[in-house]
């Protein structure tokens, strides 16, 4: 029987996915009997769950209540805030609320999920859209992000406002869209602010994340300094301002664009149905591409992160229709996410031994972070002025550092919670009510899995240690097949001495046993493990099967 945590006359903030990590963004805000979501997300496979391409946080919790769920309000187009809405929306059966750019993003995902006709998407404006649902008013306040539409809400409920901030950043000169401005953002603080949900990413950083204005001249000077080269830029496909930056480049200095990526295409073709990259330059095709004099060209491409089927990669390896070589340019305009690492060494490593040049954020200012800085939370801090902060959207040590950071900017109430906590914000002080149960769900092939059920913690098992296999006859015959042990020439070796200790094993069965089909296998299992330890150090997994039984 569940138990029940209907909201009373309360406001209430759970996490499901996205505090204690980076990613999987789903936050509920209780109230009256009813619940309000704010971002569905998703994350990409980790290697802890081999096989699997996506990762989602478990919403078995408002499952069960979806009667009692209102609505899903989405506060921008990235995946970690959108990338789910595919895969459980129509089990929630509620309405999902988005700007118009989100919004195009979303109806494209329901359509290839044939989910059109079934999920009610609501489009919102942009500039302080806003809508009543509930006890809930929502008011959409844009913000500036790596990603065009990025928003932050308002949330006005009978206990006080919520400001969540969603992703955010501070940008002087944003190139696309027109973020709230700070006497905008005072003027909420002075109409007073219950609670600050905050983005934590980038706390540890002490300065301003940056503005797009500088990557524009940072990326154009690289350009410049490589006339007479072919030169390739990679970033990130949704980051619609650098998109329109590098179309500017490209014409400022005098280079056809090529884009290759599927992912980019289709942002494009957002963008611009949404009233963005108005003047983004024609582009050409990958043949005329390669026929133009190699600086009279600039290729965008996707796969600045590694992936191994994206353009980057596919060129690196000379197995792309565009390509790149000795001398010729690969500028990195997007970060390193962190557990990328060794695909992007991987790419970057193929690009060096074909003589290319590869420039990234550390040596040339051609990318800026889309959260903020510590200077950007102390100002948002001094405009909003609120009750409470609450830490959202990252590991632990970044919530627990912001929370340290509030704490020194004169917020009274800094709440540190992770996935599962119940929090009350008000009436009272706030504090934690309760812990449900959250876990984390991932796609394996065409199915959605527990990540630590029975097929990917046994597949994690085979990757660690292999597989043993062992095959007995009713005339007592055995056979061994190892797969995955590092026995290499020993192999032969231990499979005759695995053999003759099954052998052993089910000659020392007592009387009573050796015709219990359960002791057979178990003894058998048991003896040829303990050869493969002892030959491997490994502790494979490992079957028993009987052939030939009548």
């Amino acid at each position: 029987m569940k138990k029940d945590y209907t909201p009373q006359d309360e406001l209430l903030f759970l996490a499901l996915g996205g505090s204690g990590e980076i990613g999987m963004n789903v936050n509920l805000y209780g109230c009256q009997g009813k619940w309000l979501m704010v971002d569905l997300g998703m994350s990409f496979g980790a290697n802890e769950y081999p096989g699997t391409e996506l990762m989602f946080a478990d919403p078995e919790f408002i499952e069960e209540r979806a009667d009692d769920l209102l609505a899903i309000v989405l506060t921008h187009a990235h995946e970690d805030h959108i990338g789910a809405i595919p895969y459980f929306a129509a089990e929630l059966d509620v309405p999902l609320y988005a700007t118009p750019f989100t919004a195009d993003l979303i109806r494209r995902k329901l359509d290839e999920a044939g989910l059109t006709d079934r999920i009610e998407l609501n489009v919102i404006d942009e500039d302080h859209g806003s809508f009543d649902i509930g006890a809930f008013n929502v008011t959409y306040i844009p913000l500036a992000h790596s990603i065009a539409e990025g928003n932050a809400l308002l949330i006005d409920t009978p206990h006080g406002r919520i400001f969540h901030t969603g992703d955010w950043k501070l940008d002087d000169e944003p190139i696309i869209g027109e973020p709230a401005t700070e006497e905008e953002l005072a003027e909420i603080g002075d109409e007073g602010v219950l609670a600050l949900v905050c983005d934590s990413t980038n706390v540890f950083n002490p300065v301003p994340s940056g503005s797009e204005g500088a990557v524009h001249r940072g990326l154009l000077e690289e350009v410049q300094k490589h006339a007479g080269k072919r030169v390739l830029v990679t970033t990130f496909a949704s980051n619609v301002a650098r998109l329109q930056t590098l179309g500017d480049v490209a014409r400022e200095t005098g280079r056809e664009l090529c884009v290759a990526g599927r992912s980019l295409d289709r942002i494009i073709e957002v963008a611009k149905a949404n009233g963005y990259l108005a003047d983004f330059p024609p582009t050409v095709n990958w043949d005329a591409a390669m026929q133009l004099p190699r600086g009279n060209v600039m290729i965008l491409a996707t796969g600045g992160q590694g992936e191994p089927r994206a353009a980057l990669s596919r060129i690196a390896e000379g197995n792309h229709p565009l390509s790149l070589d000795e001398g010729d340019v690969v500028l990195f305009s997007s970060r390193q996410i962190p557990g990328n690492e060794l695909s992007i060494g991987r790419v970057q490593n193929m690009l060096s031994e074909r003589g290319v040049v590869m420039v990234t954020d550390r040596q040339s200012e051609i990318h800026v972070s889309g959260h903020p800085g510590r200077p950007e939370l102390e100002a948002l801090y001094g405009w909003l002025r609120p009750e409470i902060l609450v830490p959202v959207h990252g590991e632990m040590r970044h919530m627990q550092e912001q929370a340290r950071l509030g704490s020194a900017n004169g917020i009274a109430h800094n709440v540190v919670q992770k996935n599962g906590d119940i929090i009350r914000l008000a009436p009272g002080a706030p504090e934690k009510l309760a812990e449900i149960h959250t876990g984390r769900l991932v796609l394996d092939g065409d199915i959605i899995v527990p990540a630590n059920g029975d097929a990917v913690t046994m597949r994690r098992r085979l990757s660690r240690d292999g597989m043993l296999i062992v095959i007995l006859d009713r005339e007592g015959g055995v056979q061994i097949d190892g797969i995955g042990l590092p026995l290499d020439e020993d192999y032969s070796d231990f499979v005759e001495e695995a053999k003759a200790d099954v052998v052993k094993a089910l000659v020392r069965l007592r009387k009573g046993r050796r015709d219990d089909p359960e002791a057979i296998h178990e003894a058998a299992r048991l003896a040829a493990r303990r050869a493969a330890h002892r030959w491997s150090g490994k502790k494979p997994q490992t079957r028993v099967i009987t052939c030939g039984a009548s």
